[in-house]
């Protein structure tokens, strides 16, 4: 599944508490509220789980689509798919039949094995948690339909992808996020267990919590909803092996999630009470973020908020709850939203009200001046080349090889193709543009061949680069890349930082400013990162 930013998870929630009751008005109001006018299209089901009960409610900015789904109607829920992968692990570790310490190469057909980086081998804990060393996905896959990108790989193709695979680093070394690796490992649950996970989770987790949620074919009388690109373009449905089908196949409806969150959260009685209790405590590798089985884990002062976004080509997903159990969200949407920052802003406002909700991304016109700045030949960090081009009012865009596409432009300042799933997020210092690249879950910096880069402002923004310490366990690396200043949180993906005054730059992407302090010799010193209301500081230590 698309990775997700997790940065808004880790930051905003540092202080969340819980809000007031709220009921189906109220939040419909707050749905209504950030889709009004979005260029998307998109509609969101959520529901809120609180000492008031369980509200739920459904809304659309493109009013067509209204009414063609419900609490009842089946999403893709993608990577939330590995919270079910993760609760099955746990019953087998109950059972006595494995145990997460492990070496994965244990559990896998004879003749198949896993290369090492070092003496240590890559156990289950190290799947789990995203610290085997393996990439996302195996470089010798072959995908056939980028619409639907899972639909030709099987156990055959997995064990081809890690013959002779290199990990990139020891196992528990770092944080790096793997389908690859959810993949192997909903395959040895299968394998230990003796079912495909489609078959095992139908059977273990489904069934107990009364849910209708399914991998592959839908029961009857359930409903799947049809997913979209951000363009509004509806989209392939994106299939899954039911052997590996932990990663991200899972579909679920409102109604579903609700029952497995109320069962999370001890609001539900069922026999698996022990089996999720024991799911949410860490096993996390010493020194890594930490994450429950299956569960990322955000930390509070004294309590917890446990989550898991998800997102597939055309859909997103956002589940948390806190440790407390006081509160507990569900977000589903029939659009992907990953290239715009996800569900995340929604999904914690629904947990406290002092996280902002985010605003409509509305269709807009970009500024002349703009375009005229982004006129002009850039290479992606890679090799690719493209070209920029005002036309009529809009940017044209052209990658080297490819046929021209027009950009439409947003009210959050972001640049988007009609024909696919993109965006280009210019990055503005003083008279200097550049451009973020966003497509499949990267952000890619662009760089103007004509222009090169002065090598003084390289250098002023070098002075930046450091490790920041904001919590234990968790730091903020600051380094220069293609002349952007780029920011990556421990164990997270690496965001763009757009210049915004004088020693402070944005991610707008996440509602993210970061001021720097300089001491009394003009060097940087220290940071505060300002997102969602809260404030975190870290002194420079490289």
């Amino acid at each position: 599944m698309l990775p997700t930013p997790l940065i808004s998870l880790a930051l905003s929630v540092a202080l969340v508490s819980p809000g007031m009751a709220m009921d189906d008005a109220a939040l419909a109001a707050k749905l209504a509220s950030r889709l009004d006018g979005d260029r998307t299209g998109a509609c969101f089901a959520a529901a809120v789980i609180d000492a008031g009960g369980v509200s739920r409610a459904v809304a659309c900015a493109d009013p067509d689509r209204a009414g063609k789904l419900d609490a009842a109607t089946a999403f893709e829920i993608g990577s939330v798919s590995k919270t079910f992968n993760g609760l099955l692990l746990q019953q087998l570790v109950e059972a006595g039949k494995l145990s997460l310490d492990d070496p994965a190469e244990r559990h896998l057909p004879e003749g198949v094995s896993l290369s090492r980086h070092g003496e240590a081998p890559i156990t289950l804990r190290h799947l789990l948690t995203h610290t085997s060393g393996l990439p996302s996905l195996a470089p010798g896959w072959q995908i056939r339909d980028p619409s639907n990108p899972y639909r030709d790989i099987d156990r055959k193709a997995l064990y081809a992808g890690l013959d002779g695979l290199r990990p990139r680093r020891a196992p528990g070394e770092a944080f790096e996020y793997s389908n690859l690796g959810a993949m192997l490992l909903s395959d040895i649950i299968g394998r230990v267990a003796g079912k495909h996970f489609d078959a095992l989770v139908a059977e273990q987790v489904f069934a107990p919590l009364g849910m209708r949620s399914f991998v592959g074919k839908p029961p009857k009388g359930v409903e799947r909803v049809t997913g979209h690109l951000p363009n509004g373009e509806s989209t392939s449905a994106w299939d899954f092996d039911p052997a590996l089908a932990g990663v991200g196949g899972v579909r679920a409806s409102l109604d579903d999630m609700v029952r497995y969150l109320e069962a999370q959260m001890g609001r539900r009685e069922s026999p698996l009470d022990a089996s999720i209790r024991a799911s949410q405590q860490p096993v996390h590798v010493e020194g890594q973020p930490p994450m429950a089985m299956g569960w990322m884990i955000a930390p509070l002062n004294g309590a917890r908020v446990l989550a898991h976004e998800g997102g597939t080509g055309g859909f997103s997903s956002f589940v948390a709850f806190r440790a407390d159990r006081s509160r507990g969200v569900v977000v589903l949407s029939d659009t992907a939203m990953t290239s715009l920052g996800g569900l995340g802003s929604v999904g914690l406002h629904l947990l406290d009200e002092r996280v902002p909700l985010g605003e409509p991304r509305r269709v807009a016109s970009p500024p002349v001046e703009l375009l005229d700045k982004l006129a002009g030949d850039w290479r992606l960090e890679g090799g690719l080349k493209m070209s920029l081009r005002q036309r009529d009012g809009a940017l044209e865009i052209q990658a080297e090889g490819q046929p021209a596409f027009e950009m439409r432009y947003d009210s959050a300042g972001d640049f988007y193709p009609l024909a696919f799933d993109a965006v280009l997020r210019p990055q503005v210092n003083g008279e200097r543009v550049g451009f973020i690249w966003l497509q499949g879950g990267a952000a890619t910096p662009a760089s103007r061949i004509e222009a090169g880069v002065p090598t003084a402002e390289a250098a002023a923004l070098a002075d930046y680069a450091g490790r920041y310490p904001l919590m234990p366990g968790f730091a903020l690396k600051v380094f220069v890349e293609n002349a952007t200043l780029m920011a990556q949180a421990t164990g997270q993906g690496a965001f763009a930082l757009a210049p915004a005054g004088e020693d402070v730059f944005r991610a707008d992407a996440f509602g993210i400013e970061i001021r720097f302090d300089r001491g009394e010799d003009g060097a940087v010193r220290r940071l505060a990162l300002h997102q969602g209301g809260q404030v975190m500081r870290g002194e420079r230590n490289e």
